[in-house]
């Protein structure tokens, strides 16, 4: 069987090989014009290679020349890039228009008073049974409590009256509320800022230029919003009824940032409560706002 097979092979390698003369006579004299010996396998060789030649040709002219322009599904390649450039330039002014129709929506709603930023109030806890427990410190732990905070009132007080004079000096503080003083700064009764009843309503400011740190619901304080300025200043916003700025937001001096509100346990009527600490301590902001 195998004999067979490398017999027919062999037969047809030999015909592949064999020798054929072309021959063009004279019709009338017979005389021989032009002759030409082949073999199938150089024909084959001849017509293979004449094909790869006008193939890489032709790639050759559609790649490397302005042809390729006229070829259906081809074009220009700078064309391309300029379409792709104005698609993005496109994309990017369409997020511009859309960042700048929600700013000018906000701002309307904040004049207008529609705003909507509130947080829900979160729900009591009314499935645990609290009322055996003792909460109430011993005459041990009172006095502890009497000493170190007696010495922590009296160094705040050193530390804040040494640096003040020199670092906010040169602060002008805008003041976030026109009203009246109802409650003042007073480190005795743990009281750190000061409490101002307005109209109601009233928009609440940025004092100086900062960005928000804080903005959300607390159960003593109500919505509270909280700014980092510069120089380890921060200022501190409570009981708002509602919150026009988020965590991360830039605020400028005289911005509103919040609405009077009546928010938190420990609020018995429309104010705002305003403190501002410098250095982790809290100062009398009634020594540098004018309200």
């Amino acid at each position: 069987m195998v004999d067979k097979k490398n017999s027919r092979w062999k037969i047809f390698t030999e015909q592949l090989r064999n020798k054929y003369r072309l021959v063009i006579l004279n019709d009338d004299s017979f005389a021989e014009k032009f002759s030409l010996r082949l073999s199938p396998l150089g024909i084959i060789i001849l017509f293979g290679s004449i094909t790869i030649i006008m193939t890489t040709f032709v790639i050759s002219i559609i790649a490397f020349t302005s042809l390729r322009e006229y070829i259906p599904g081809y074009g220009n390649v700078n064309d391309r890039k300029d379409i792709i450039s104005l698609n993005l330039k496109a994309d990017s002014l369409e997020n511009t228009l859309k960042s700048r129709d929600w700013y000018i929506n906000n701002l309307l709603n904040v004049f207008s008073g529609k705003t909507d930023g509130k947080t829900p109030k979160p729900i009591k806890d009314t499935t645990g049974k609290y009322t055996n427990i003792d909460i109430k410190p011993s005459n041990q732990d009172l006095k502890l409590r009497n000493e170190i905070e007696t010495n922590q009132l009296t160094s705040t007080s050193d530390k804040v009256t040494a640096n003040k004079l020199n670092a906010l000096s040169n602060y002008f503080f805008f003041s976030p509320i026109n009203g009246i003083i109802t409650n003042s700064y007073n480190l005795n009764e743990e009281h750190f800022g000061i409490d101002i009843v307005s109209k109601e309503n009233e928009f609440i400011k940025a004092t100086l230029d900062g960005t928000i740190i804080f903005s959300g619901f607390t159960t003593n304080e109500g919505y509270v919003i909280q700014i980092q300025h510069g120089n380890d200043l921060t200022s501190i916003y409570k009981h708002c009824s509602t919150l026009t700025k988020k965590p991360g937001d830039f605020v400028k001096a005289g911005e509103p940032i919040a609405i009077v509100g009546n928010t938190g346990e420990n609020s018995n009527g429309p104010h705002l409560h305003f403190e501002i600490w410098y250095n982790g301590f809290s100062i009398n902001p009634q020594n540098y706002v004018v309200f």
